[in-house]
């Protein structure tokens, strides 16, 4: 079990940074004027804020404490968007691309963690959170397109 609370404990960082990513993506939308595109970050900030919790709620079975703070990569990430959206002169679509370089990341973790020997349950749970997450990046990517 210790390798799914590893797993979990990853994931939840990622999924919080996500949350975070999303809710500062969809201020800066509204913010250019695009309330439709906020509004779509808004959901998946939620929907990542829900599956943070049902990892912490599988993790906390496992007796494991989550750091809230996020991991140091999706810090740098939200850094990085930070500098897309000044050097994009804080552009719809600079946003954008910068959420879809977030989503490849989640991708490339649950991957990972599916990779990983864990119970049924949790892998269960991944599966169809993975499901969501790949949604949510070709989502981004059409937005893209449409911008």
């Amino acid at each position: 079990m210790s390798t799914d609370k590893t797993v979990a404990k990853n994931l939840i960082n990622t999924l919080e940074d996500g949350t975070k990513g999303f809710a500062d993506a969809a201020d800066k939308l509204s913010d250019l004027g695009r309330p439709d595109l906020a509004a779509q970050f808004r959901r998946f900030a939620e929907q990542r804020a829900g599956f943070s919790i049902d990892l912490e709620n599988l993790a906390a079975i496992y007796g494991d404490d989550i750091d809230e703070d996020g991991t140091l990569l999706g810090a740098a990430h939200r850094g990085w968007m930070t500098l897309k959206d000044a050097l994009a002169g804080s552009d719809p679509d600079g946003v954008l691309s910068a959420a879809e370089q977030g989503e490849s990341y989640a991708i490339a973790q649950y991957e990972r963690a599916l990779q990983e020997e864990i119970s049924d349950g949790l892998r269960r749970m991944l599966e169809g959170q993975f499901a969501h997450v790949r949604a949510a990046h070709s989502a981004v990517h059409a937005l893209k397109t449409m911008v």
